[in-house]
């Protein structure tokens, strides 16, 4: 599927980035000026049921990468995926062979069982009202609330079903196939400290960005682009 996309500054050095699951390229509002004000073209997309991009059948997580595949330029100086996004940027990178790759928060491991991952408790998230939401996100600016409640409206809740064929799955890449870091929340759900150390086994760099949520771009903006010194 060709996905809908949202460009950032000009020029050859490019940046590709990708939202996680509900959001959309407008996840990126602050991301994507800042990387071009460093030089970069940064293109966004909106995953297949997300945004502007169309609706499908199947949101497997295979679909997601064989459309950032189709729809992005492979060489990139810089690709960048939060949660769901950094999952499908690692099903992906091979093909997109970016020099440097970014994975925030990713959703490498949902956890299975009783407490596991229920899409249910992602679906009720169309319904949530501008406080509830800042509630859940005292950090967040009030623009972000309310382009969540924008997203939210677009967001197709069939994707949430589709995961949950990988939950309980260690979808952790056995190595990096470029150079990748990866940036964590504090604490992170989705990698705890026995995965963040298997990831610097493997080769991966590992940063945490001290307090900051799973939607570390919008919990503390400024930790978060620190958290990318050297590697865009």
């Amino acid at each position: 599927m060709q996905l809908h996309t949202t460009t950032w500054g000009e020029g050859d050095r490019i940046a590709l980035l990708i939202h996680g699951i509900m959001a959309d390229h407008r996840t990126w509002r602050r991301a994507g000026p800042a990387l071009a004000e460093r030089g970069y073209r940064v293109i966004a997309v909106d995953l297949r049921g997300h945004g502007a991009s169309g609706r499908a059948d199947s949101y497997a997580p295979r679909d997601y990468a064989d459309d950032l595949v189709e729809t992005l330029p492979a060489g990139a100086e810089l690709a960048l995926g939060h949660s769901l996004g950094g999952l499908t940027l690692s099903l992906a990178v091979e093909q997109l062979a970016p020099r440097h790759a970014v994975y925030a928060d990713p959703a490498w491991h949902l956890p299975d069982g009783e407490d596991g991952y229920r899409p249910e408790v992602f679906t009720q998230a169309k319904s949530l009202t501008r406080e509830q939401i800042e509630t859940m996100n005292p950090r967040w600016e009030a623009v972000d609330v309310g382009i969540e409640l924008a997203t939210l409206k677009l967001w197709d809740e069939a994707t949430a079903y589709d995961l949950v064929d990988v939950a309980g799955r260690d979808l952790l890449p056995a190595k990096p196939v470029v150079p990748s870091l990866v940036t964590l929340a504090d604490p992170s759900f989705l990698v705890n400290k026995q995965r963040a150390a298997q990831l610097t086994e493997r080769g991966f760099e590992v940063r945490t960005v001290a307090g900051a949520g799973h939607t570390i771009h919008r919990d503390d903006f400024d930790g978060f682009m620190t958290s990318l010194e050297g590697w865009i």
